[in-house]
């Protein structure tokens, strides 16, 4: 029995391939394959390489862009303040050659008895100051003979008036002004309203009586 087994197993040996001492093992397969993968982790390696270094690139311009917007901001307030701080400069500069006529002005005064000609000098003050203010884009509000506009006119009382329409400006108390169209300070004036018809009805009743 047991040389009956071992000659069954001898015949089933005779197929499989005899092994030699040329024949690799399954250790010095993986071993041969390992310098063939050498060129491809080396690839790897160089485009993490270049992807750090265009990170480090990348946050350097994010670091830049950050300060500059800051710098920016900071620029825009100061630039801001100085514009309301000095915004009027070239008003006032302008302004000074008048100031300077009124010094002239009362200076000539008080050692001139001639008021007339005083008089011609605030005249002659007064419009060039106006023109200093048309300048700068300011205008008066035109009042003398105007309907009544709440826009630019502002009402201080009523009055009868038979040489004007009804809600047509009167009287000027006080100039208003236009600073490139937009209201500066509005015209204080009068405005007319129609007369009361009672008195015309008595006065027609007494004519009609008189007849």
């Amino acid at each position: 029995m047991v040389a009956r087994i071992k000659k069954d197993a001898t015949e089933a040996g005779e197929g499989l391939p005899k092994k030699t001492a040329d024949s690799p093992t399954a250790g010095q397969d993986s071993e041969a394959e390992l310098p063939g993968n050498t060129g491809g982790t080396a690839e790897l390696m160089m485009k993490l390489q270049e992807a750090e270094n265009k990170a480090a690139e990348n946050y350097d311009k994010y670091v830049r862009a950050a300060a500059e917007l800051d710098n920016y901001r900071k620029r825009a307030v100061r630039e801001k303040a100085d514009a309301i701080r000095y915004g009027n400069e070239t008003l006032i500069r302008d302004m000074l050659p008048l100031v300077d006529g009124m010094d002239r002005a009362l200076e000539h005064a008080c050692n001139s008895e001639d008021f007339d000609a005083f008089r011609e000098g605030l005249k002659m003050l007064q419009g060039q100051l106006l023109g200093c203010l048309q300048k700068h884009g300011v205008e008066m509000v035109d009042t003398a003979g105007k309907a009544f506009d709440p826009h630019v006119h502002e009402a201080m009382m009523q009055v009868e008036s038979a040489e004007h329409e009804h809600s047509k400006v009167v009287d000027e108390f006080e100039k208003g002004y236009l600073l490139n169209g937009r209201l500066l300070r509005p015209a204080k004036v009068s405005v007319c309203k129609r007369p009361s018809t009672g008195g015309d009805r008595e006065n027609n009743c007494d004519e009609a009586e008189n007849h």
